[in-house]
């Protein structure tokens, strides 16, 4: 088993101000699917779902199959799970990639600046990755301006990724931050 493993199991909790960020559960369903089943949240994502039992598949396929590395974004005041965050690792290299969805109603209060922040304290400082990246639809602006937030600058865009929902091509915008800028950032 890989080392990177055994660190993201002894870290499958962690904490912010505001946040809690665990394993997804059956028990977050409702929470997950109040967000999941919604097609402005979900367009640039993934097909969103028409049950509450599309939701519960997704957690166990998704989240339980294969948990390290994937968190629910629960806010400590309420208990209520809003999102999800993972990191990915590239065992090839040094590299991780991170992605993110939150439900709508919660937009615009930096949760997921504040989630991101503890993905990138846990990849560069507990995992000892080098670089850490992320990608957008480009259409999803929001989604892009965390990133920003987070200190990754933008590399490029993907074009014509592949064909999506209607048949629509998308591009992705790929970000990165590397270790140097991240350990910058936190003496600023």
């Amino acid at each position: 088993m890989s080392h990177y493993k055994v660190l993201l199991a002894k870290h499958n909790h962690l904490e912010t101000d505001r946040l809690i960020l665990r394993p997804v559960t059956l028990k977050d369903t409702e929470d997950m699917y109040e967000y999941a089943s919604d097609e402005e949240t979900t367009y640039y994502v993934f097909d969103r779902h028409q049950s509450l039992d599309d939701t519960e598949r997704s957690i166990v396929q998704y989240f339980i199959e294969d948990p390290l590395g994937k968190y629910g974004i629960e806010l400590k005041e309420t208990g209520k799970m809003i999102g999800t965050i993972d990191l990915r690792i590239r065992r090839e290299d040094r590299r991780a990639i991170m992605g993110y969805t939150l439900n709508k109603a919660f937009h615009g209060k930096g949760y997921m600046t504040e989630a991101g922040k503890a993905i990138l304290k846990l990849g560069f400082d507990v995992l000892e990755r080098d670089c850490i990246a992320a990608l957008h639809d480009e259409r999803n602006v929001a989604s892009g301006k965390v990133m920003e937030r987070l200190g990754m600058q933008k590399e490029g865009t993907l074009r014509h990724v592949e064909k999506w929902k209607k048949g629509e091509y998308f591009n992705d915008v790929y970000y990165s931050i590397l270790k140097e800028e991240y350990d910058a950032m936190k003496l600023n």
